[in-house]
């Protein structure tokens, strides 16, 4: 087995020097994703988004594990009410830019880059990219362009609302919106105006910027470099290794790291990932939950099991109308018992008809080994209280039987169908909950024919941006500690989900939309149980759960500082 795993690491090895046990001033991490682009404007995967919090700044971080308390970053004073620095209404906030902040490239840190990092990620808009984190509460939109894809954004407005007084940047919101600094925390990368522009991107002019909205991510020079003010500055990308390397940024403004190499590599088997860490080839593992138990007790490995998420995930999605041009998911494209029309989902029998052959519990307790709480509705019950009480499906074969014998006046039950679901190569659990659903459903009718298949991450984005894949498995990890981020991206027309479902329903809108606004607490979480109730009715999507999270690495890495809102882990405070 030893020889398997030189083989699979092959030159990465040889480009990181890596032995067993590795040095104490490097780690290896080894994870089940890949990376789609390092510009900060493009990528929005878990993988990318944990390594970006080490080599990019925001305005401000978090403090420890806490999802809600903030520290000073590039900014050197969290905005609050009573220092003055959030505005009596609530819309305009003040932060005051740290000096001496110096980026990867020795150059130093001004307020115009800030200003200008946020204009920049706001303004690119990628199609499927993070643009409308701030897009929506600084705008009040979630979109540069119209359904048609027509720029519709007033660049004066957005210039307005971002300003440079002084040493501080002021950032005016369209209305109040209370997770705002959680996401300034989280999202909003600081690059150098200077450098980007110097290498082809945009010059912060309102007369260009129309031609860099939604550009494609390999014309970007920021593509495959990196030049942030983070702790750990890009070495090396090797893409069709699927290798990172990374290099402590000695002249960080808080201090240089204790490691001073990283080596990110992706893994898609799990049992490899495992025998990596057990080795010491792996440092870190991203390890599945199905295979905590084998880790625990072997020696030199620490599991950190169970730790608190805002998650959820594995959720299995419908496409209402699916693009069947040269589609092997859906057969014969017709209904016809070897396939399926373009429109299949749209009856919403056939939909309840899978939301009941789900077996919600057995998923919980076996496939997760009760790691995690039952999902009722997209948002964990830590953001939304009394969730359970909420309307949802729960497996019920019989009732399964009864809407498929419904959907297409019948005909469907006696035609049968065949399809694909399709889960993203490398996750265990995406993959079993295909399994469980295609088990169920194809129990009740000989004529029902389910295929499973695991598709490489990258053509995984890319076949649902198309509206190719039926039906599908994915999850999410909030991106703020807010409900809103779960109900906007699952339900509303505008939100990522419901996007690539083609999902859109206007009291749903006008809901996400009073939840965001409402100051009040109680009728707040009235509103999201409401919402929960129309995901209910609308049975668009099959809520799981929302699992625990899980790290596994050598005993020999300290440090270590779970929080929940990160897609990855901060490397900056680990040492060996």
């Amino acid at each position: 087995m030893k020889k398997i795993i030189v083989l699979l690491l092959g030159s990465f090895l040889i480009m990181s020097g890596c032995q067993k046990e590795q040095k104490n001033d490097t780690l290896v991490v080894a994870h089940m994703g890949e990376m789609q682009s390092l510009d900060p404007v493009f990528s929005y995967d878990g993988v990318t988004q944990g390594m970006m919090i080490n080599v990019y700044d925001t305005l401000l971080k978090f403090d420890g594990s806490s999802m809600t308390e903030f520290l000073p970053s590039v900014s050197e004073k969290v905005p609050t009410s009573e220092n003055g620095l959030i505005s009596k209404d609530g819309k305009t906030y003040t932060f005051p830019i740290r000096q001496g902040i110096l980026f990867h490239d020795g150059t130093e840190l001004t307020p115009e880059d800030v200003r200008y990092s946020l204009l920049r990620f706001m303004l690119s808009d990628i199609s499927g990219g993070p643009s409308s984190l701030l897009l929506e509460p600084i705008l009040g939109i979630t979109s540069t362009r119209d359904e048609k894809g027509n720029i519709t954004l007033d660049f004066k407005e957005a210039e307005k609302a971002i300003r440079v007084d002084g040493q501080n940047v002021v950032i005016t919101l369209k209305q109040p919106f209370a997770p705002f600094l959680g996401i300034v925390a989280r999202w909003g990368y600081i690059t150098p105006k200077n450098w980007v522009v110097a290498n082809g991107g945009w010059d912060g002019t309102e007369a260009t910027w129309r031609e860099f909205n939604n550009f494609d991510k390999q014309s970007s020079y920021l593509f495959d470099h990196i030049n942030g003010s983070g702790p750990f500055k890009l070495v090396r990308w090797d893409i069709s290794g699927r290798r990172l390397q990374l290099a402590a940024h000695e002249d960080y403004f808080d201090g240089a790291p204790q490691i001073k190499n990283i080596h990110m590599m992706t893994v898609t088997e799990p049992s490899t990932m495992r025998l990596l860490l057990e080795g010491g080839e792996a440092d870190i593992a991203e390890v599945p939950a199905q295979l905590a138990a084998q880790l625990k007790n072997k020696p030199g490995v620490a599991v950190y099991d169970n730790l608190p998420r805002l998650r959820t995930d594995p959720v299995i999605f419908f496409t209402r109308h699916i693009n069947t041009q040269g589609n092997p998911d859906v057969g014969s494209g017709a209904l016809d018992g070897n396939g399926i029309p373009s429109d299949f989902f749209a009856d919403i029998d056939v939909r309840k008809g899978f939301e009941y052959a789900f077996d919600y519990d057995a998923y919980l307790n076996q496939a997760m080994e009760g790691r995690g709480e039952r999902a009722y509705g997209p948002a964990p019950a830590g953001l939304v209280p009394d969730t359970a009480k909420g309307k949802h499906y729960d497996f019920d074969l019989k009732k399964a039987e009864e809407h498929f014998k419904k959907a297409y006046n019948g005909s469907l039950w006696e035609k049968g169908f065949a399809l694909t679901i399709t889960y993203n190569t490398g996750s265990t659990a995406r993959q079993m909950a295909a399994e469980i659903l295609k088990r169920n459903v194809e129990s009740l009718n000989p004529k029902f024919k389910v295929d499973v298949r695991g598709v490489m991450w990258a053509s995984f984005l890319e076949k649902t941006a198309a509206r190719q894949m039926p039906i599908w498995v994915r999850g999410w990890v909030a991106d703020y500690a807010d409900a809103h981020n779960f109900f906007f991206s699952f339900m509303h027309s505008d939100g990522r989900y419901a996007l690539a479902q083609g999902y859109s329903n206007p009291k749903a809108d006008q809901l996400v939309r009073a939840a965001v606004t409402d100051t009040n607490p109680k009728t707040r979480a009235q509103k999201y149980l409401q919402l929960q109730n129309l995901a209910y009715e609308d049975a668009m999507q099959i809520y799981t759960v929302h699992p625990t999270g899980l790290w596994a690495m050598r005993e020999s890495v300290k440090g270590f500082t779970d929080n929940p809102v990160y897609m990855g882990l901060y490397f900056y405070p680990m040492y060996k």
